[in-house]
Formats: structure tokens, C-alpha cells, sequence
């Protein structure tokens, strides 16, 4: 699958709000090229794959927006919307904030949001130039990895 392909099908799997296996999602993270954290830095809206994912859920009970990257040393990974419809960065639930690093993995390095106080990677990689296909990693942790299944997200940039 090339870059065009995988964009392609993206572009599909949101337009049809279905169901997608995280298999087809590793395929596609294979397709797209990586990015340098300093050419992400702004706010982002997110939006999670309807892959059955335990943290699908939890993120739409707190209303998750999406990120923030202010900075390679501070990135809000969980801007919520509150009851009035304000946004904030929800440092309880994320236990603190995160910084932005060029990370190895799956053999390649590109841009990943390191969380202050948990241990999570949200690795990201260029779809296009407004958006970011996103697996976040982390300890074998219930909350994180679900039946080992990576979490997969999208974010457009606001």
C-alpha cells in the first residue's frame, strides 16, 4: 500500500463512521510517512477509530477535543470540553501533562507525545498536511494496550 492508498482509505473509514480491525490500522500507520515533532506544534481536534478499543469510551465520557502542542517541552494530550462548553487540559485524568520527542518506533522514528507521569507514547505520523494518524503505546496496562490492541486516532488540525 502506498501514501495515496492509505490516504484514500482513511479518508473512507471516517466518511463511513464503521468499524475498523487495528490490523487494517497497522497497515495503514505502515503506509504514511512520519513527521518531526516541531512540525506539529498547534492545537489539534481527535477523533477515535471505532475499533472496540476499551479507551473509546472513556474518552467520550470526559468529552475529549483533542491536543495541544504549545511546544516540544509542553503538549496537553487531553483537551476536553467542559459542561459549559469551555476547553481545558484535563491534567487529572492524564495525571499532568506530556512534551513532544522524536521516538523509535516500529523501526521508524518519528514525532511522539511522552506523557509527564504515565507511561504512554502517542506516536504520530502525517496522513496529510492537516492530519496526523496517531497509536498510542505504553506499559502493558489495562487502561493502554486492550487485549493488546493499540489505541488508533486521528487528529485535524484546528
Amino acid at each position: 500500500m502506498d501514501v495515496s492508498q492509505a490516504r484514500a482509505r482513511i479518508a473512507a473509514i471516517r466518511a463511513a463512521g464503521e468499524p475498523v480491525s487495528t490490523g487494517e490500522l497497522d497497515r495503514l500507520w505502515a503506509a504514511v510517512d512520519t513527521v518531526r515533532p516541531e512540525n506539529i506544534l498547534g492545537s489539534w481536534k481527535g477523533s477515535a477509530f471505532d475499533t472496540g478499543h476499551r479507551l473509546e469510551g472513556l474518552l467520550a465520557t470526559v468529552n475529549w477535543y483533542g491536543k495541544t502542542f504549545h511546544s516540544l517541552s509542553r503538549a496537553q494530550p487531553l483537551i476536553c470540553r467542559g459542561a459549559d462548553g469551555s476547553l481545558f487540559s484535563n491534567v487529572e485524568l492524564g495525571r499532568g501533562e506530556a512534551s513532544l520527542w522524536t521516538v523509535e518506533f516500529r523501526g521508524e522514528m518519528t514525532a511522539a507525545m511522552v506523557y509527564d507521569s504515565r507511561p504512554i507514547l502517542d506516536h504520530v505520523k502525517r496522513v496529510d498536511e492537516a492530519t496526523l494518524l496517531g497509536v498510542m503505546n505504553g506499559k502493558d496496562d489495562a487502561e493502554i494496550l486492550d487485549a493488546g490492541r493499540h489505541f488508533y486516532f486521528l487528529l485535524e488540525r484546528v
